[in-house]
C-alpha cells in the first residue's frame, strides 16, 4: 500500500536521530575496549579465592555454551537478560536473579574469551553495582589455567558407556 511503501522510505532513509549525528560509529572491539577501561578484570586464582567468601560466579554465555561445560558453582544468566534480572523485569517474570540481588555485593561475570563478560560488567557498573568483575580470558583463561569445568552432558554420555550405568538400565 502507498501507506506502507511511505513508512518503509521514511524508516531506511530519513536522517538518523539528532543524537546519533555527532556520533562516531564503533565497533565491537571498541565497547570491549571502554568497558574494560571502567571495570575490573580478574585472573583464574582470584576468582577461585572470592568464590570460597561466597561471591557469586555468573556466566554471561548462552544456555547450550553452558551446557557443554561451566566453572564450578557458577549460575548461568545469558547476555541479553542479565540487565532485566536484575530489578525483576516482566521478561524474566518479575523474578530477580540471587546472583544480582545485591548491588553492594561483588560479582564475577564469565564468557568465552572475556569480551560479553567485560560488557556485562560494565552494565552493572552502570545499573549501581559497587563491585563487578570480569573473568579476564573467560572460560578458555580458566581452562588453560588448568582449573576444572562441569559438564552436565559430558558427564551424561560419560554415564551411558558405563557398564555399570548400562546394567541399571
Amino acid at each position: 500500500t502507498v501507506r506502507h511503501e511511505r513508512l518503509t522510505r521514511r524508516h531506511w532513509t530519513g536522517a538518523p536521530p539528532a543524537a546519533n549525528l555527532c556520533a562516531m560509529s564503533l565497533t565491537v572491539r571498541d565497547l570491549i575496549a571502554a568497558a574494560r577501561t571502567r571495570i575490573r578484570e580478574i585472573r583464574p586464582a582470584e576468582l577461585l579465592e572470592l568464590q570460597q567468601f561466597g561471591c557469586p560466579v555468573v556466566d554471561v554465555r548462552e544456555p547450550e555454551e553452558f551446557a557443554e561445560g561451566h566453572i564450578p558453582g557458577a549460575v548461568n544468566i545469558p547476555r541479553g537478560l542479565l540487565e532485566f534480572e536484575v530489578d525483576g523485569h516482566p521478561a524474566v517474570r518479575y523474578e530477580t536473579a540471587e546472583a544480582l540481588a545485591h548491588r553492594a555485593r561483588p560479582v564475577i561475570l564469565y564468557c568465552l574469551s572475556g569480551g560479553r563478560s567485560a560488557l556485562a560488567a560494565d552494565a552493572l557498573l552502570r545499573l549501581g553495582f559497587a563491585n563487578p568483575m570480569s573473568l579476564d580470558h573467560g572460560i578458555l583463561g580458566w581452562e588453560d589455567a588448568g582449573h576444572p569445568v562441569v559438564s552436565p552432558v559430558r558427564a551424561l554420555h560419560a554415564a551411558a558407556s558405563d557398564p555399570a550405568f548400562a546394567a541399571c538400565s
